[in-house]
């Protein structure tokens, strides 16, 4: 592992132009990777979803609180792209540190930085449910113009929220806090949130 493996990103995600962050993405550059990705997909399912309920009028029941709080979580989970790369960074210099002559040591940082960088995942896949559930409401109330969208915007978060849950329980591995049922209650909570959305228009 080369220490250029092992520093933090040096530029804002949300800033870069979208080819950039695709190519880096693709490359041998650790991050950004699977969280920055389902971090985005969230992001961009809460946009989805505003926009949605924004041209839905009269016909969504409480439409500006769902536009406010899909607004707010987009907001909110967008840079957790780039928090889930510094933590997984931080997961690569905890498993850079030399494994002799104290090899717990390395062991007891490596688990400390992986259970450090879960929280992310899991906040995302909080994030996620939401929107999911938002989405749903947008695709069964409002306007049918505009229901393919919102129920894009329901599959994009139930797939962050998966793709998150999914890193939870890896980050994690055999340690047993409660976030990994957690995460997963959230990807089933999308899941349903998705299934609303998509089983309405057809």
């Amino acid at each position: 592992m080369t220490p250029e493996e092992v520093t933090e990103p040096d530029y804002d995600y949300l800033k870069v132009p979208l080819g950039d962050f695709l190519e880096r993405m693709g490359s041998r550059a650790p991050t950004p990777g699977g969280g920055a990705a389902a971090a985005l997909a969230v992001a961009m399912a809460a946009s989805l979803t505003a926009m949605a309920a924004r041209f839905a009028g009269d016909r969504l029941e409480r439409g500006p609180e769902i536009i406010a709080r899909a607004d707010r979580l987009r907001l909110s989970v967008a840079p957790l792209a780039e928090a889930d790369a510094r933590a997984y960074a931080e997961v690569l210099a905890a498993g850079a540190l030399p494994r002799e002559p104290h090899p717990e040591e390395r062991r007891t940082a490596v688990r400390s930085a992986l259970s450090a960088a879960a929280d992310i995942p899991l906040a995302i896949a909080e994030a996620a449910a939401e929107v999911a559930d938002l989405a749903g409401k947008v695709a069964v109330q409002g306007n049918p113009n505009l229901r393919g969208d919102a129920a894009a915007g329901a599959l994009l978060a139930e797939a962050g929220a998966r793709a998150a849950a999914t890193l939870v329980n890896i980050n994690l591995g055999d340690s047993d806090d409660g976030r990994r049922h957690l995460a997963n209650e959230f990807a089933t909570a999308a899941t349903n949130g998705a299934l609303r959305a998509v089983d309405h228009g057809t």
